[in-house]
């Protein structure tokens, strides 16, 4: 964007900040302001599509340092905060045309050192259009001596972008597509494994930057949804696995659900207690840095009814276990 614009547009209230805002605050603003003004969110609605692109040439601008203080200045300028005097002694009382040059680009301050003629003064002068714009080529000292800008253009800002998707679309890689800050729109694959705030850069894909520099980069920011069924550990996939008491006990194969809609079997040996975790091999996420494993955590279903013979069974068991504490050892370690 170019810098003459800064007179006309007012960044603070577009974001509806105050002037003296950190940048916390402006960034939780434009976050919410983004969100609420997303073409996606408005589709169709060409006001909705403006208003979006505004929010982010404003908080192109805030969110970076450098240019909020130049900004600072041309709005400081633009209220009469700053006033141009002609260079040398007896210019007058208020702020030297080289003070507000110091102010927007970190030069000397007005207590003497160089100082900058008006046209006419018998140096070229510097007009304000070419300070607002750049153009620098043109400009002398009051002493003669040319000088010239010494950043070339700018690249443009990163942007920050927000997606949901949910958790089998994250493990098996999705095709999503974006609304970009100029109002576009941009098409990218999410790869398989992605995990839950994972950042993927989209290069070139952000604010653009000054003629004949690079655009900047699309931080795309993506949650996943929770699965109702399955967990993540690195790129394990992890779940509860219910048995009976009589499967755990006695051993037994059962049927384990897997994330592609299908089943596994595995085998429960005799005696396996609550909490075990048996392990698939190769049927977790299959990611970039990996393929994991299915990690199913046994958890024994104690029945809540039981017959006449159930009971008479676990009866006879307990006769059987009378006299076992299995808590003797837990309480000896505990009064260690």
């Amino acid at each position: 964007m170019a810098s003459q614009d800064w007179f006309e547009k007012d960044f603070y209230a577009i974001l509806g900040v105050d002037a003296d805002a950190d940048d916390k605050k402006i960034k939780s603003t434009y976050r919410k302001l983004a969100r609420e003004w997303h073409p996606d969110a408005k589709p169709g609605d060409t006001v909705a599509e403006q208003k979006f692109k505004e929010i982010g040439e404003a908080y192109a601008v805030l969110s970076d340092p450098e240019q909020r203080q130049q900004y600072d200045a041309v709005r400081a300028m633009s209220r009469g905060g700053a006033r141009f005097t002609a260079g040398g002694p007896g210019g007058g009382g208020g702020a030297g045309f080289e003070d507000v040059f110091a102010q927007m680009f970190g030069g000397g301050g007005g207590g003497g050192g160089t100082r900058f003629s008006t046209a006419g003064g018998g140096a070229q002068g510097i007009n304000l259009e070419d300070l607002l714009g750049g153009g620098f080529g043109g400009g002398q000292y009051a002493g003669g001596s040319p000088f010239q800008a010494t950043r070339g253009p700018r690249r443009g800002r990163d942007v920050e972008a927000r997606t949901t998707i949910d958790f089998v679309q994250a493990a098996s890689g999705d095709t999503v597509t974006l609304q970009t800050p100029d109002g576009g729109r941009v098409t990218t694959r999410i790869p398989a494994g992605v995990k839950d705030g994972q950042k993927i850069r989209l290069r070139g894909k952000g604010m653009a930057g000054d003629p004949g520099a690079p655009n900047g980069d699309l931080m795309l920011v993506v949650s996943v949804r929770p699965h109702p069924v399955f967990g993540r550990d690195r790129n394990n996939l992890t779940l509860d696995l219910p048995v009976t008491f009589a499967e755990a006990a006695l051993g037994a194969t059962v049927a384990v659900p897997t994330l592609d809609g299908g089943t596994v079997k595995v085998k429960v040996a005799p005696g396996t207690p609550s909490g075990r975790v048996l392990r698939v091999k190769g049927r977790g996420i299959q990611a970039k840095s990996g393929t994991g494993d299915l990690l199913a955590k046994v958890s024994i279903v104690v029945p809540q009814r039981l017959s006449d013979a159930a009971r008479e069974a676990v009866e006879a068991l307990a006769a059987e276990e009378d006299g076992t504490d299995p808590r003797a050892e837990l309480m000896q370690r505990a009064h260690e």
